[in-house]
């Protein structure tokens, strides 16, 4: 067991004398009709003087973060989940048993309070305490108040100090779910319906990626924590269902960084009939929608850069972006020998499984242009050996109808006009099979019960994934994925 601190001690010690003077140092259930907030707008116009005439008395609950105690009368400041709000309390108005009570409060202790609302003369709204509750004995000291968490690991490892201390990371806990209703909010208002999908799979399915592994004991079975929501949707719209989404976690075996978490949020939505032009249409329509009815503007200041959300959102194909910036034109027919060739005089290296047109032009644009698509762009025309799931482009079936969409050089959103066609569908299947076998250890495995789907008939569809994770750092203007995630996966210490 580890050692007290001095203050520690103290604290044990009066959460001992509280129960011998017959208080729960832990409190019991308390009940409040008001937070602090919404007291300070009700009457922050009040003049000082005004206050003589009204009567009105609040129930507030939270906890000590300041203390100033003069004698028979003092002011400390209390903290709901809404913000903070002052308390003058005397031993005229709440008795010497209270007040006593009262002073043997440490910061961070959790109180309750009723009074009248008063304006000091500095013009700081203050409730006048009337009765004094104890609730619940802190006994371990918060940070110092102008420093607190300065280590940026703890902030995330104790994200419970990080929450009373730090009051942009309480907004962005606050945020997050104001985003997602809205999100939520605009698909249901677009017909969609919100589905649940199974979070454990015998198959590695719906992207490229390495996966969690875990055990079933019942059937003695493998199976994998999903990466990816796709394929459980898509049979959702063989049934009929026709426009489905689901904002779920799935789970990618891979680095941490300030833009990966092992465990994330991804939504996928299908829409029956629409395409990749009805998928563009449905993400800029959704990002605006955000930006205007939760946040009420469209320009933020992200990972260094002025992101501008509003008016029409650039469109450019893959190799156009590619020629912009290398001369090279990968839209001409090329051998693989040629790329491969190509690639060397760039300095590109190449794994196995990477030896062919498609993944050789994708490494030219994520050396040369990715990083380069700062305002909102959606990137289109994959190569089709990249993009395993997706309908082959009918002008050129050496590319795809896909698209990513890019902000601040980083992507936002994976979207396809989805591969319908169940025969195709198997081929695709098996050269990734082919790929596994070159080292490609992100390679999907063959889902026969989706090709049997796709032989009973999927309608024309438009898809689409969102990492909510990342769209949430670019609304709360925030660098790194751990300020956006409460409980951040965290190597051991």
């Amino acid at each position: 067991m580890r050692e007290f601190t001095d203050q520690e001690l103290i604290r044990r010690e009066k959460a001992n004398k509280l129960k011998e003077m017959g208080l729960d140092p832990y409190g019991q259930r308390f009940d409040r009709n008001a937070f602090s907030r919404d007291i300070k707008e009700k009457y922050q116009s009040v003049e000082h003087d005004e206050f003589e005439n009204i009567t009105d008395e609040y129930t507030v609950a939270g906890r000590i973060m300041f203390i100033r105690k003069m004698g028979k009368a003092s002011f400390f400041t209390i903290q709901d989940k809404t913000g903070s709000i002052q308390i003058y309390i005397s031993i005229n108005d709440v008795g010497e048993d209270s007040y006593n009570l009262f002073k043997t409060a440490d910061i961070g202790d959790i109180v309750g309070v009723s009074g009248r609302v008063m304006k000091t003369r500095t013009g700081e709204i203050t409730i006048k305490c009337l009765k004094y509750t104890h609730l619940v004995k802190a006994l371990r000291p918060l940070p110092e108040k102008f420093h607190g968490l300065t280590d940026i690991e703890e902030r995330y490892r104790r994200r419970y100090v990080d929450l009373i201390m730090n009051e942009d990371s309480k907004n962005i806990a606050f945020v997050r779910p104001k985003i997602i209703k809205c999100i939520r909010n605009f698909m249901d208002n677009r017909g969609f319906t919100e589905v649940e999908t199974p979070v454990l799979s015998t198959l590695l399915t719906g992207a490229s990626a390495r996966p969690f592994i875990t055990h079933h004991n019942t059937q003695n079975l493998d199976m994998y924590l999903r990466i990816a929501l796709e394929l459980p949707l898509k049979r959702l719209l063989v049934g009929g269902m026709e426009a489905v989404y689901e904002i779920g976690r799935v789970f990618r075996n891979e680095g941490m960084d300030p833009r990966h978490n092992p465990e994330f949020t991804l939504m996928e939505a299908y829409l029956a009939f629409s395409d990749l032009d009805g998928m563009m249409d449905l993400t800029e329509s959704m990002f605006k929608t955000i930006a205007k009815e939760v946040f009420g503007k469209y320009t933020y200041n992200w990972c260094g850069f002025e992101i501008n959300l509003d008016g029409p959102w650039k469109k450019v194909s893959m190799v156009d972006a590619i020629k912009e910036k290398t001369g090279i034109d990968f839209l001409q027919e090329m051998s693989v020998d040629k790329a491969v060739e190509l690639a060397k005089e760039h300095n590109i290296e190449l794994e196995k499984h990477e030896h062919n047109v498609g993944h050789i032009i994708n490494k030219f644009f994520e050396k040369y242009v990715e990083e380069t698509l700062i305002q909102p762009t959606f990137l289109y025309g994959h190569p089709i050996e990249i993009s395993p799931l997706t309908k082959k482009n009918p002008n050129d079936p050496r590319f795809v109808d896909r698209f990513e969409l890019f902000i601040g050089g980083k992507e936002f959103c994976n979207a396809y006009t989805e591969l319908n066609d169940p025969i195709d569908q198997l081929e695709r299947f098996t050269d990734q099979l082919k790929e596994r076998e070159l080292g490609n250890d992100e390679a999907n495995d063959i889902d026969m019960d989706f090709v049997e789907a796709l032989e009973y008939g999927m309608p024309p569809t438009g898809g689409i994934g969102y990492g909510i994770d990342r769209l949430c750092m670019l609304f709360t203007e925030q660098d790194s994925i751990r300020d956006v995630i409460l409980f951040p996966q965290m190597k051991k210490k």
